[in-house]
């Protein structure tokens, strides 16, 4: 999906089932597919990716209307639902493929993220350094379909209740005004 009011963000903040479910409910957000940047093979499986061989983060491809929503919001929902302080983990979730990154589609996003973090670690928000990489895009691989709306698909599941919920629950507190 993608048309003239359309752009591109790719985000990887940890488990995409968390990504994912995130930024579904933003208004101004066309799509969101779950699935794999950064790495070294082509078309990579989720078992791979699990492995944190192939260098490949877990990420999300938001197609969104700028008109809506624009690059520096999605980046202050992304920033709010993850650690960009913790290298290569979240909770959990251990390895590369869990990284925190930032896949820019042009300069102005570069640019952006850019001075987003900058202004972050200026002001101590997160009390440790952002660790976010900010990274040319790299060809994106779709996840495999049981990856796809994982979260609406599995709300009573363990992971889903005990690590997701609780970002829904914050997105929900404090950026009601973003949400559809």
């Amino acid at each position: 999906m993608n048309d003239s009011n359309s752009e591109i963000a790719v985000l990887a903040g940890g488990c995409f089932w968390c990504t994912e479910a995130v930024f579904q409910r933003l208004r101004g957000v066309k799509e969101v597919i779950p699935g794999y940047t950064g790495g070294n093979i082509k078309n990579p499986a989720y078992r791979e990716i699990v492995t944190g061989r192939t260098g490949h983060a877990e990420s999300i491809k938001i197609t969104f209307d700028p008109s809506e929503i624009q690059f520096k919001s999605l980046l202050e929902v992304f920033f709010a639902t993850h650690d960009p302080t913790t290298l290569n983990r979240q909770a959990n979730d251990v390895g590369t493929q869990y990284r925190s990154e930032i896949f820019y589609q042009n300069d102005d996003q570069k640019a952006i993220a850019e001075q987003f973090i900058k202004e972050l670690n200026q002001n101590n928000v997160f009390g440790n350094p952002v660790v976010t990489a900010v990274t040319e895009a790299k060809p994106f691989y779709n996840a495999e379909e049981e990856h796809i709306n994982y979260y609406n698909d599995h709300r009573t599941q363990g992971y889903c209740q005990v690590i997701i919920d609780p970002k829904i629950k914050k997105l929900e507190k404090y950026y009601s005004n973003k949400l559809l």
